[in-house]
């Protein structure tokens, strides 16, 4: 079995175990949900619009800055971002699927394939540079914080140089297009192998390396132009920051519901672990995962575990309700428009 499949499994056998061990905290929880503020809940609904809106900019404000698109409404800039959120959630890939599909998207709206993911590729490292930056106010907030323990503060670095050396890799490989196009040809010869070992039949060049190669020469290129125009990268960085800052807040407006108010710098920090976790296991949106590694980290800053428990759930209830649901429709309304998208491979 592959990494993803063993953490998978290994994820399901240590939810299990937190369940057996906190079912008393568990059937707290299920008490406290009739206790539960609906009116400062009911805040999570704009709010995750808005959350969705600052996501679609960090692509479109690069997007209007290069000239690429004129003018798209907030409301499409939010739609377009459900549904990147539904492909990721329906067909969990590290993201892979969510790129694929927002290029075809983009595509509609007479964006090149190469420039729709250099755009997302603006808008995944504007959203680290801004998390980075989040994580170290947080940082420092907790240290000054002496009723913190050290278990939190190691847990925020561990995110912090994940971040950075993920960050790091990525600008080494399109910074040379030497190295831009051996990637290129690595991943189409991987591809190929893992298409002949699941239909047990030796196929070649189902996917054309040369394509993938000129693929990744073109992210090459674009990268050589943002290196020229460094500033073009400001707004999404600040459209990043609105984004990671609102999609935190979602947990602490729930917490606010149920009477309990958390340290934002704690649930910072938990929210980008479980990102971590999510990108990683194949359950949709690293479900499982996701809530066991934000109920055990808050909980160990010594909230209530049943206010945390009964609390994470019900946030990532509504952001799964509103990120599967629309999505779904918002999703479905593109392939009837459009058609279904075509392998760009």
């Amino acid at each position: 079995m592959s990494f993803r499949t063993w953490a998978s499994v290994l994820t399901i056998i240590l939810l299990g175990l937190i369940i057996f061990l906190a079912r008393g905290e568990i059937v707290h929880a299920w008490e406290l949900l009739g206790k539960v503020n609906l009116w400062i809940l009911a805040l999570l609904i704009p709010l995750q619009f808005a959350t969705y809106f600052a996501a679609g900019e960090m692509m479109f404000s690069y997007l209007r800055q290069k000239k690429l698109i004129t003018h798209i409404s907030p409301l499409s800039q939010a739609r377009m971002a459900l549904e990147m959120n539904f492909v990721n959630h329906a067909l969990p890939s590290g993201g892979v699927s969510g790129i694929s599909y927002m290029s075809w998207r983009l595509s509609k709206l007479q964006v090149a394939p190469s420039k729709a993911t250099v755009a997302q590729l603006v808008r995944y490292v504007a959203g680290f540079a801004s998390f980075i930056v989040l994580l170290l106010i947080s940082m420092a907030i907790i240290t000054i914080d002496g009723d913190i323990n050290r278990f939190i503060v190691l847990f925020g670095g561990l995110i912090m140089v994940v971040m950075l050396v993920g960050t790091f890799l990525l600008l080494v490989l399109v910074s040379s297009k030497k190295r831009s196009e051996a990637f290129g040809r690595v991943v189409a010869h991987v591809v190929n192998r893992i298409i002949s070992f699941l239909t047990f039949k030796k196929k070649q060049g189902v996917v054309k390396s040369d394509t993938i190669a000129g693929f990744f020469i073109e992210m090459h290129d674009e990268y050589l132009i943002l290196r020229r125009e460094p500033k073009i990268l400001i707004k999404p960085f600040l459209w990043g920051l609105v984004f990671n800052a609102l999609d935190a807040t979602l947990f602490f407006i729930t917490f606010l519901a149920f009477g309990v108010v958390v340290n934002p710098a704690i649930i910072l920090i938990a929210y980008g672990l479980a990102s971590l976790a999510g990108a990683v296991i194949v359950t949709p949106g690293g479900t499982g995962a996701y809530e066991a590694i934000m109920v055990s980290f808050i909980s160990s800053a010594g909230v209530s575990a049943g206010v945390v428990i009964a609390a994470v759930l019900v946030t990532r209830i509504i952001i799964l309700m509103g990120t599967i649901g629309f999505g779904y429709i918002f999703y479905q309304l593109a392939l009837l428009k459009y058609g279904k998208p075509k392998s760009q491979a």
